[in-house]
Parts: structure tokens; C-alpha cells; sequence
């Protein structure tokens, strides 16, 4: 065994254990995380090889063993651009559509030029210095030509990865920066051994043991990248921008350009071991400007030396504003621009964990519209407080930002258990009320700052500012979401005018038919018709007039003490279900609970009824019924044909947008409404051809609106 030998061994075994780690520890086994155990399965199997030519003895075995690494290697590239394109990818499978082609060249092409000229892969195999170096491998063109195809996968690798990391933001930032180091590593470290590949059409065997040394210590920082995110992925949405705007394909570009230039010094000079050196020094160079250029503290650490040094202010207001309204203008839903918001104050003022905070004055609720922040940091923030009256008039009161933990009122103990920080050097925390007059919107909560620095005078002046266009821009989406709304429900009962005048045509038509039966009730043949059309209309006019009679913006309640599991069982008989379809009950121990039993029967008839509907001619109906701290749960689930998650969340409360053929799509509007009207909360889950769960929440005690 030698010294490169013993790393090539090693850097094969811990890869290895990498991979079966990812594989086993992963809750979610991902696309990402089975294309990274592969990526570092072949890595591995690689580096054995190198091992095994490095030991031989006899230049037959050298090419064998080599001829069998460059197999490899002509597959791991697509592998890991499988991983770099859904890598911490909240959209992974989008990704790997719109690169199917690319993915599969990467893939085929060099596989087949590897596979159906492995003979001439390796052109000759020398002995340096008698043996006693090594072997020099010489390759052959097929060899040259994948080492051209690796280069430019391996850059596509890096800038994906790249784009990755940039589109990352506060905590998701820090959890996936050890990774992107040590991917970086491994392909740099690649991109420089192919570029000797293709200047000198070959290298020295005992060169392999630095791929293998950058192999080590990949996987010692991939490693401690999973440990900080506990084997799971961060979901990261980055943009579409092209890959021009990618820092890695200038370092890399750079890179191949200044090797360029000194192998052709080296071939005018003859110095070719000066320069294999010099080279190496550029990629070293190369690689600490791309991880000082990921370093949060460097950036912080310039902009404090440019603002101490040229007396300039800490910040340019004008630049700020521009990238705020720039940024801010072009989003038209509320969750897209909460999302834009505290991704711009965390790269503003170098806060890792930013969270934005929205009241919801209809549940009493304070609920999460985005954060920076992953895992425990947004735990809790979906439950109901207390008193968020108190909380918004403690917030009006304030109107500028402040610590909350400076403040001793009740009122924001909700905040100081909403904002925790990660880091316990992460410096105080700032709240940024979100108010437009006496109107609350929310509130921002910035921790975790870089080096835990304070907000200076002039920062806090600009937070405030920042505070009211942020608030205004909430308002106005508010604004323009009940003014759709309100339009939608004009246009609805305008229609409903018509639907009733032309239904109470209908009825009167059949009154007339029904008159006619006392003529002619004696003819069977009529008889059965006329009873049938009568039946079949009659009960189709009345549910719609029932729906549309009853629905309004906000229902009227008549609170009485009602037992849910008693009213289900009545529905169900009315509805006669038991029969048809297969029907699972699982009913808790239930308290009386304060509701309108006419629109709890409304809705109980609507899901049960979209339910039934869903099943066709067979299926499983399920009913639950649990209680929770402070109200009950009801849920109704079926196997049917399920909805899609654009129906879901364009179409499924709106009035007139429905699935079914005779369908008028306002059941699940009522319902909504109903629920909202009891200050609960209606969930659904969905998947198409798997079935739907609608889960409804009520309090205790309802107060109507």
C-alpha cells in the first residue's frame, strides 16, 4: 500500500458511507437524495479503481482498471446533474422535465462513446523514473472527447448548484452552505484534472490521490451540511434567470482561460512541471474566492470598511427603495409578496431568520404569510392568541420598531415567543408593526443578525419606512381581494335573480301538469310519466332554490347547544349513504357545542353530498368526529377521483367553478362561509384519482358575525 493508494481507499469508503447514511437516515427519500447516494456510490467505485491501478504492477492491469474508471466516469456527470437540478428543490420534478433532454445526452452519449470504444480509452500506459513515480496514462481521443463533455457538465453541476444557493435565504442559507462547498470542491478539483486531461492528453497516476484528499473532505462538510438540517432538504424555489448571470461559469471560464495561457508559456518555455504547478495554485486561488464569496461575515466585514473608511452612510437609501419598489411592484398575491418581503430585509440587513406575521381579523388569528426561517423556528406561530386584540393595540401604540424583549407588557409575550432565534449569538431581535392609520395588518420579526451587530439610528429609520410601504402594499392587496370577491358576489346574485324567475316558470309548469293528472289519471301511461317528470323536477328546483336562497356573505347565526355525532347520524340517514357506498364511522366523545344546527345540516349535507358524488358508483366514505384544546374536529374523507392543487386553490370556494357535470358550484362556497361564520376553519386534502379529506374545525362556543 502507498500513501495515494491509502487515500484513494479511504476517500471510497467514507463516500460510501455517506451514501447509505443519506439512504437511511432520510425520512423522505427524495429525487435529490437517491441521485446524491448514486452520485456518491460512482465517486466511490471510482476512487477504488484508482486505487487498484495504482497498486498494479503490470501496465495490462493499469489499463484495465483505468479502462473500467473512465466507464464510470462517464456516468456520474448526468447522475449529479440530476441531483443539482433537484437539490433542496421545492419543484423538483418541473426541473427534471424541462432538462429531459439534456439529461438524457449527458447520459447516453458519453455511456455509449465508453462503453462502444472502452478498447481505445487508453492509448499507452509509461513508467515514470523505471516505476518508481507511477504511471503515466496516456489517453486516447474517445478519452479526450468525454473529458470535454465531463467539463461541461461538470460547470452546468456547479451553476445549478449555485443558483441554488443564491435563491437560498437566512437559516435555508446556512443549512445548505456547507454542501454547496463541498460539491464545489469535488467538480472543481475534477475541472481541473480534465483540463490537464486535455492539455497533455493524459496525467499522472499518483495525481489521482488529490481527487481523492478532495473527496475526504467533501464528504466531511456534506456530512456536517446534514447534521445542521437533520438529513432532510430545504425546500428552495429559485428563478429561471440564465445561466450567464451565474458566478460560476465566470470563475470557470476564468479559469480555463488563465490555464490556457500558461500551457502555452509552458510549451514556448518547456518548463511543463512549472506549469502543472502554477495551475493547481490558480484552482486553489479560484476555489477560496468562490467560498469567500459565500462568506455572509466577508460582505458584512467590506460594507462596515467601506462605510467607516469613505465616511459614506451605512446604507443608500435611494438603492434600497429602488430594490424594494422594483421588487415589490410585480407581485400581485399576498403570499408571493410576503415571500419577496422578508427575502429582501434578510439580504438588506443581514438577518438570517425573518418572519412575517399576519393578523386575521375574521378567525382572530395570527398566522405565518413567510419566513427565512425552517423548523422549529415557525412552530406555533398557527395557533390561535389569546387576545391579538391586545396585541394590535399594543403594536398601534408602539408604530416604530422596537425589541420586544424590552417590553414588559403581556401584550407581547405572543411576539417574543414567535420571533425565537436559532443562534444564541444572533444578537436582539427587532418587531416591525405593519399599520396603515388604525388598521393592523401584521407585524415583522427580524433575528438572527450576522456577528449579531445592532441596528443602528439610521436603520431603524429605514425599517420604519420600509414597515409602512410594506403595509401599504398588504393593504392593498387586501383591498383588491375583497373588491374581486365583492364583484363575484354581485355577478352571483344577479344570476341567482334569473335562476329563480326561471325556476318558478318551471314550477308553474309543473303545477299545470300536475292539474292535468285529475283529466287524465287514468291513463297508466301518463300517469307514471307525469309522476316521474314531477318527482325528478320538482326535487332538482328546490335544491337549487335552497342553495341560492340561503346563500349570503356572512350567514346569520341562531346559536343553540348541538351534538355533532347526533346530527351526523341523522344526516346520514336522511341522505340514505349507508346503503350505496361503504361507510366508515369513527365518532370521539364529542361535548355539546354552541352552532346554527340548520347551517351545520347545510354543511354536513354538502360534504357529505360532494362526497358521495366523488365515489361514482362505489367507494368508501369515511366520518370522524375528535375533540381538541378549545373546539371539535370533524372530518369527511372519500376514496373517489380527488382535484387537482390549481383547482384547489383557484376554483374550489369560488361561486360558479365546480367539477361536475350538473353541478353550481356554490356548496363549498356556502360552506366556507358557514364555517367562517362559526369562527372555525375549513381544511382540505386532495390528490387526483386518490380521493379528498375535508377536515372542519369549530370552537365551543360560535359567535356569529
Amino acid at each position: 500500500m502507498t500513501p495515494a493508494s491509502t487515500t484513494a481507499f479511504a476517500a471510497a469508503l467514507l463516500s460510501s458511507v455517506l451514501a447509505l447514511a443519506v439512504v437511511l437516515l432520510t425520512r423522505r427519500r427524495s429525487v435529490a437524495a437517491w441521485c446524491f447516494a448514486a452520485g456518491l456510490l460512482l465517486l466511490a467505485i471510482e476512487s477504488a479503481l484508482a486505487g487498484r491501478s495504482i497498486l498494479a504492477t503490470d501496465p495490462v492491469m493499469v489499463e484495465r482498471w483505468q479502462t473500467l474508471s473512465l466507464m464510470v466516469t462517464s456516468v456520474a456527470p448526468a447522475i449529479w446533474l440530476a441531483f443539482s437540478l433537484t437539490y433542496s428543490r421545492g419543484n423538483p420534478v418541473a426541473y427534471l422535465v424541462r432538462w429531459r433532454v439534456v439529461l438524457a445526452a449527458a447520459f447516453l452519449i458519453p455511456a455509449c462513446l465508453a462503453i462502444g470504444f472502452r478498447s481505445g480509452l487508453v492509448q499507452e500506459i509509461l513508467a515514470l523514473n523505471g516505476g518508481q513515480d507511477g504511471w503515466w496514462i496516456r489517453y486516447g481521443p474517445v478519452a479526450r472527447t468525454l473529458s470535454i463533455l465531463s467539463l461541461v457538465v461538470y460547470v452546468g453541476i456547479l451553476a445549478n448548484i449555485e443558483r441554488t444557493f443564491r435563491a437560498a435565504v437566512g437559516t435555508m442559507q446556512w443549512r445548505v452552505k456547507f454542501a454547496v462547498v463541498g460539491i464545489g470542491l469535488i467538480f472543481g478539483v475534477r475541472i481541473y484534472y480534465r483540463s490537464q486531461v486535455l492539455l497533455f492528453s493524459g496525467y499522472g497516476l499518483n495525481r489521482s490521490a488529490i481527487e481523492a484528499s478532495a473527496l475526504i473532505i467533501a464528504c466531511v462538510l456534506m456530512m456536517i451540511a446534514h447534521m445542521r438540517r437533520g438529513f432532510a432538504e430545504v425546500d428552495i424555489y429559485p428563478s429561471r434567470a440564465v445561466l450567464q448571470n451565474s458566478v460560476t461559469v465566470l470563475l470557470a471560464g476564468g479559469y480555463l482561460f488563465v490555464v490556457g495561457v500558461l500551457a502555452q508559456l509552458a510549451a514556448t518555455v518547456g518548463d511543463v512541471g512549472s506549469f502543472q504547478l502554477q495551475s493547481l495554485v490558480v484552482l486553489v486561488g479560484v476555489t477560496v474566492l468562490a467560498i469567500m464569496l459565500l462568506s455572509n461575515r466577508l460582505r458584512q466585514a467590506i460594507q462596515m470598511f467601506i462605510s467607516r473608511h469613505f465616511r459614506r452612510p451605512q446604507h443608500d437609501s435611494r438603492v434600497i427603495w429602488t430594490r424594494f419598489t422594483g421588487r415589490l411592484s410585480n407581485v400581485f398575491d399576498q403570499g408571493a409578496y410576503c415571500a419577496e418581503t422578508v427575502k429582501l430585509l434578510a439580504e438588506t440587513f443581514n438577518a438570517l431568520s425573518v418572519t412575517l406575521l399576519l393578523f386575521d381579523d375574521l378567525r382572530g388569528r395570527l398566522t405565518v404569510g413567510a419566513s427565512t426561517a425552517v423548523g422549529h423556528e415557525t412552530g406555533g406561530l398557527n395557533q390561535a392568541l389569546a387576545a391579538p386584540e391586545a396585541l394590535q393595540a399594543g403594536l398601534r401604540g408602539v408604530a416604530r420598531p422596537f425589541d420586544p424583549d424590552k417590553v414588559s407588557e403581556s401584550w407581547a409575550e405572543p411576539l417574543r415567543d414567535a420571533g425565537l432565534a436559532q443562534f444564541r449569538q444572533g444578537g436582539r431581535r427587532i418587531c416591525l408593526p405593519l399599520f396603515v392609520g388604525e388598521r393592523g395588518l401584521g407585524v415583522a420579526i427580524l433575528a438572527d443578525r450576522v456577528n449579531a451587530i445592532p441596528y443602528s439610528v439610521e436603520e431603524l429609520d429605514i425599517l420604519k419606512c420600509i414597515a409602512d410601504h410594506v403595509a401599504a402594499g398588504l393593504l392593498q392587496l387586501r383591498l383588491t381581494e375583497e373588491l374581486m370577491q365583492g364583484r363575484e358576489l354581485g355577478a352571483f346574485q344577479a344570476m341567482s335573480t334569473f335562476f329563480v324567475h326561471d325556476l318558478k316558470n318551471a314550477a308553474s309548469s309543473l303545477s299545470l301538469l300536475s292539474e292535468n293528472l285529475r283529466e287524465h289519471f287514468d291513463d297508466p301511461a301518463f300517469r307514471d310519466d307525469a309522476l316521474r317528470a314531477i318527482a325528478s323536477n320538482a326535487g332538482r328546483m328546490n335544491q337549487i332554490i335552497e342553495r341560492l336562497a340561503s346563500l349570503r356573505q356572512k350567514p346569520e347565526l341562531a346559536p343553540v347547544a348541538v351534538d355533532l355525532n347526533e346530527l351526523i347520524g341523522g344526516m346520514i340517514d336522511g341522505l340514505g349513504l349507508a346503503g350505496e357506498v361503504e361507510l366508515l364511522q369513527n365518532l370521539g366523545n364529542l361535548p355539546p357545542i354552541e352552532a346554527d344546527r340548520g347551517q351545520l345540516e347545510s354543511l354536513v349535507s354538502n360534504l357529505l353530498g360532494n362526497a358521495r358524488e366523488a365515489l361514482g358508483s362505489a367507494g368508501r366514505i369515511t366520518i370522524e368526529t375528535s375533540r381538541t384544546e378549545g373546539g371539535v374536529v370533524l372530518s369527511v374523507s372519500d376514496n373517489g377521483c380527488g382535484m387537482t392543487a390549481a383547482f384547489m386553490k383557484e376554483s374550489l370556494f369560488r361561486p360558479f367553478h365546480t367539477t361536475k357535470k350538473k353541478g353550481l358550484g356554490i356548496g363549498m362556497f356556502q360552506s366556507r362561509l358557514i364555517v367562517e361564520a362559526h369562527r372555525g376553519s375549513l381544511q382540505v386534502d386532495s390528490e387526483p384519482g386518490r380521493g379528498t379529506t375535508f377536515r372542519v374545525m369549530l370552537p365551543l362556543t360560535a359567535t356569529a358575525k
